[in-house]
């Protein structure tokens, strides 16, 4: 009887699977998008000015950093909660694929959100003339927030190692 529970509970991670093709289905919604925005920007090129070029490519930039957060989390979690990921013999893998634990994806999605984080602060500074104070007040505290946890997760971390090492 204990055997079938464990054999039922070791089954069960398959049920991750629907969750990660949902991030690879939100994955290609977010490459729309990203085409999106370059096909509406590319008619008003020429009399667009440089800041509001910058915000689109800052945009663009937020979405990458999304983009790439959405394949560390997908192809980590997939390996390290259902099974490892086979490629074929003439594709290569990637070289972090394997080596990412739960704690080093902890840490590189708090670092992502702090790098998005900082591009939407960025984008906000740009149009602060049109954005109220306090809501620029709220951003920063946010964003540090952000920063704080981040360093707060990463230190957590790297004293475990050490005490477990």
């Amino acid at each position: 009887m204990e055997k079938r529970i464990a054999n039922i509970i070791y089954s069960s991670r398959w049920l991750m699977f629907p969750v990660y093709i949902g991030l690879a289905f939100g994955f290609v919604l977010l490459t729309v998008k990203f085409f999106q925005q370059i096909i509406c920007v590319i008619p008003e090129i020429l009399t667009m000015s440089e800041s509001g070029l910058v915000l689109i490519v800052l945009s663009l930039i937020d979405i990458a950093l999304v983009g790439g957060l959405l394949v560390m989390v997908m192809f980590s979690g997939y390996e390290n909660f259902i099974a490892k990921m086979e490629t074929t013999e003439n594709k290569k893998r990637l070289s972090w694929m394997g080596t990412m634990d739960v704690n080093s994806i902890k840490n590189k999605v708090a670092s992502s959100i702090v790098a998005i984080s900082s591009v939407h602060l960025l984008r906000l500074f740009m149009d602060a003339d049109k954005i109220s104070d306090n809501k620029i007040m709220w951003c920063v505290v946010i964003h540090l927030t952000f920063v704080l946890s981040a360093f707060g997760m990463a230190y957590i971390d790297k004293m475990s190692k050490k005490h477990y090492s």
